[in-house]
């Protein structure tokens, strides 16, 4: 399936906890002001790659915890980021999946390619990064209307479950 990037990151420290595999996504529709990667906005930009392409280059590496997911806005392309992180939990390797929009609104929108890739997501971070709410004390989040919820507690329980992270 072809997917539309802006970049990936093959060994990143910084986008989710241990050692991942960050696909920055092409495509936004959120526009955030303040946004550290506007560059993705364009949903004509980046390049086309192939998701079995991915895969592939995620198995070269033995070390990797999981994937992130960011962009851009993954939820905008949920069909080839749900195909990514299905393969992703085949390897062993958790999700985490970065979007401007809420939980609450994802749940409300329904779509079915959108919820796909909710479905296969461990960490969800939702909501729009908000400028007057940045904090560069937050971990894996840049504003602090953004939530670390637990993807398949919440979805179990019914309701927002935050994601908390292993006590070493």
């Amino acid at each position: 399936m072809k997917i539309r990037l802006a970049g990936i990151v093959d060994d990143s420290i910084v986008d989710g906890p241990g050692l991942r595999f960050s696909v920055f996504t092409q495509g936004c529709s959120h526009h955030c002001p303040g946004c550290h990667n506007p560059e993705t906005h364009d949903p004509m930009g980046g390049h086309e790659e192939d998701t079995e392409a991915l895969v592939a280059r995620m198995k070269k590496n033995p070390l990797l915890s999981g994937i992130t997911l960011s962009g851009g806005d993954p939820m905008e392309q949920g069909a080839p980021c749900a195909e990514l992180a299905k393969a992703a939990h085949g390897l062993g390797l958790n999700v985490w999946t970065y979007t401007g929009y809420t939980w609450e609104q994802l749940l409300q929108e329904n779509d079915p390619d959108k919820m796909a890739l909710l479905r296969e997501t461990d960490v969800l971070v939702d909501g729009p990064f908000l400028l007057n709410q940045r904090s560069l004390e937050l971990n894996f989040c840049g504003s602090k209307n953004q939530r670390l919820i637990d993807v398949p507690a919440s979805l179990r329980s019914g309701s927002v479950t935050l994601w908390t992270p292993p006590v070493w």
